[in-house]
């Protein structure tokens, strides 16, 4: 059995004739925090949505715990249940209320009963702060509150990885700081994530692994303190004058 819960090996995707993934390689162990930065149209995404196959990968393989998950006899739903997502654009179901937006998932694809799915689901929204919003809908909430929401959603059917992409590009400023520290809280309780975001000093602070990517390739990685303090290729130590300006201090 493999140590690594997530291994990416040589992993390409190509829409048409336009390549957006090559040779992507790197793995993902228990309790890893790793941070995906890059340029926009980098295709970090994409990379995120073909671990989650909601894309499939044009050549390559993904394995989860030493199993291959790409291929003709995959159960896409039940893998899913293990490697949970967080959109960007949060995906909750307008016409349900914030508990049953968390209770849903877990009916129909964990078939837990009413009960057991509304206690969890009242346990992950407390998590994220969002116990008085529980008969809210949508509409009714912030966009940082959804995305808690969605958060909670997420941790409510257990999933041993959660990938999140970008989470906080929809959201105001002001909100962007509450989603954040959710995702700090997870961070020091052992959840293992893969997170694309533009949030630096996140990707700094609370990673143990950072991937830059560019082009559709992974030009660097390493720890925050390689990537951020040492970083060896010059596009990397480009992106990061570029991007970050004065952000980090």
């Amino acid at each position: 059995m493999s140590e690594h819960i997530l291994e990416i090996r040589h992993l390409s995707k190509c829409f048409g004739s336009h390549g957006v993934l090559t040779d992507i390689d790197f793995t993902v162990s228990a309790g890893d925090v790793t941070s995906i930065i890059g340029a926009s149209g980098s295709g970090k995404s994409t990379l995120l949505r073909c671990i989650n196959l909601l894309e499939t990968p044009t050549g390559g393989e993904i394995l989860y715990h030493g199993r291959p998950v790409t291929g003709a006899n995959v159960n896409a739903a039940e893998y899913r249940s293990h490697v949970g997502m967080v959109f960007q654009s949060f995906n909750l179901f307008n016409n349900m209320t914030v508990l049953e937006n968390c209770m849903v998932g877990q009916m129909k694809v964990l078939h837990k009963k009413k009960f057991e799915a509304r206690e969890r689901a009242l346990y992950y929204l407390e998590k994220v702060g969002m116990t008085p919003y529980i008969n809210a809908r949508p509409r009714q909430i912030s966009g940082g509150q959804k995305q808690r929401v969605a958060i909670a959603r997420s941790l409510a059917m257990d999933p041993e990885v959660l990938l999140f992409d970008e989470p906080t590009s929809a959201l105001d400023p002001e909100m962007v700081g509450e989603v954040l520290n959710v995702m700090r809280s997870l961070a020091a309780d052992g959840m293992t994530m893969l997170v694309v975001t533009h949030e630096m000093a996140f990707a700094r602070d609370v990673s143990k692994k950072v991937v830059y990517m560019n082009n559709g390739v992974i030009c660097e990685q390493g720890t925050p303190e390689e990537i951020f303090g040492a970083p060896k290729r010059p596009e990397t130590r480009e992106f990061l004058s570029r991007f970050i300006g004065k952000s980090l201090d």
